[in-house]
């Protein structure tokens, strides 16, 4: 099995990766699949089902419209994001889809996209179903798939490995524990980032590697432009103001400031940005997911803005080293906010930043499993509780925050010798089993916590 960092990192839209990326994908994979075996044109009508986490959030998540768009034949990285609601107007006028974006079939959202609020699915807790019937009503095919977070998805033939990419490329450095990573650091005398450069180019020549990391910088660089931009309120009825247009005006004037925290405020900003444009549908790197996509590119900005020496090089060796941890946690654990809560998602994406900018600050490979650790333990135990199923409260600012957390982490991994009692091993193992633990109510159903205890306005 092997993962690559651009499987990690994938450009998606809005608000979430596991409710909105994934259903997309799966889909438009299901509409592949009648092609395939030659049943598209028989297909009178399609039905999808979602289930878990999916059927209770997935209104607020913007599920509904992924699947529409899906079936539609449309992909999270090239969906025309300012034309969905649009789209979703004209599927609901009419009554009918086009699949693959040309076969007409019927398409009555009340009886064809069914959201069960209290229905799972065995595997994974977001499950959901496709089904095609020809004009006779009878039925043609029947997929089940799951969106296991970061934009994964995987159908019923690979349950039990709802937390791995299955790949057979052989890598020159396997590794699928922080301890094996960093034995392959001190045998080849390699950083973490050049362990990993060396593996991704089992897949593509390094040329093309540095090319499509630098592609996802941008894509990070005019999310955080487009969320200082764009004022207004936030789509889904919760009222909340966009507030980084109004941050980034006063920040422009001070720059002057003496304040000796005048940076952290830069990265509230660089996080609140790309966290309102996520909630309101915009475009976004999954990193390495929608809901925690503010955190690596908060922290990659503060490392171009206020680290003298900044340059893609860079740029690189940070979102190489933080794939490494996250393809630890994804392979050990889950960056499933419905399987493990948000510290799956958000402690997860500060445990990569701090990994990150440690590594760019010169940090041994000892110092960067430090910083990874100290992102994720300080993150254990923390609950998924969208208000109104919405990806706004409290999930922006808790990039914010997290975003800090990630650099302090790194800061103080960089003052240490890299020795510390908690391995990194160990803080992913004790983040599943905490996952596991935890009810799941606190896990992306909007069923506890904030969800229940803030009354919606």
């Amino acid at each position: 099995m092997a993962l690559s960092a651009l499987d990690l990192y994938s450009i998606g839209i809005g608000p979430s990766s596991s409710h909105t990326v994934g259903p997309m994908r799966a889909a438009r994979r299901f509409v592949h699949s009648l092609d395939e075996c030659g049943l598209l044109e028989l297909t009178s009508r399609v039905q999808a089902q979602l289930y878990g986490s999916l059927g209770a959030t997935g209104r607020g998540h913007g599920s509904d419209k992924a699947v529409v768009l899906g079936l539609q034949g449309e992909d999270p990285e090239t969906v025309d994001t300012a034309d969905v609601d649009r789209r979703m107007a004209d599927a609901r006028d009419t009554g009918e889809l086009r699949l693959a974006g040309t076969h007409r079939v019927c398409f009555a959202f009340e009886e064809d996209l069914v959201l069960h609020r209290h229905r799972s699915l065995p595997a994974h807790p977001n499950g959901m179903t496709f089904e095609a019937f020809d004009a006779a009503g009878e039925s043609l095919s029947l997929r089940t798939y799951y969106s296991v977070g970061g934009g994964f998805v995987v159908d019923e033939h690979a349950v039990g490995a709802d937390r791995i990419v299955v790949d057979a490329t052989p890598l020159p450095y396997p590794f699928t524990t922080s301890r094996e990573l960093l034995a392959h650091c001190s045998t080849q005398r390699l950083s973490v980032a050049e362990i990993m450069m060396a593996n991704e180019c089992s897949w593509r020549p390094e040329a093309e590697v540095r090319a499509r990391l630098l592609h996802l910088w941008s894509v990070m660089q005019d999310c955080v432009t487009a969320g200082c931009r764009r004022p207004g309120i936030l789509p889904g009825g919760l009222n909340v103001r966009r507030r980084a247009p109004a941050l980034f005006d006063e920040l422009a004037t001070e720059e002057d400031s003496t304040d000796p925290l005048r940076a952290m405020e830069w990265v509230n900003l660089f996080a609140l940005a790309v966290n309102e444009e996520n909630a309101s549908g915009g475009r976004v790197v999954t990193a390495p997911t929608n809901g925690a996509a503010g955190i690596i590119p908060a922290v990659l900005h503060y490392y171009t803005k206020f680290v003298p020496g900044a340059d893609d090089d860079g740029v690189v060796r940070f979102l190489l080293t933080a794939a490494a941890i996250g393809i630890l946690i994804k392979e050990n654990a889950s960056i499933s906010g419905a399987e493990v809560g948000c510290q799956g998602e958000v402690g997860s994406a500060c445990a990569m930043a701090a990994a990150g900018l440690c590594q760019v600050l010169d940090g041994t490979p000892a110092q960067v499993e430090n910083a990874a650790e100290v992102g994720m333990e300080h993150n254990l135990g923390l609950t998924c509780d969208p208000i109104g199923g919405l990806v706004q409260i409290p999930c922006i600012e808790r990039n914010a925050i997290a975003s800090v957390k990630a650099i302090n982490a790194a800061r103080l991994a960089l003052r240490g010798d890299g020795e510390h009692k908690v391995s990194l091993d160990k803080v992913i193992r004790t983040m599943r089993q905490t996952g596991a633990d935890m009810k799941s109510k606190y896990k992306e159903t909007s069923r506890g916590g904030l969800a229940v205890n803030v009354i919606e306005c």
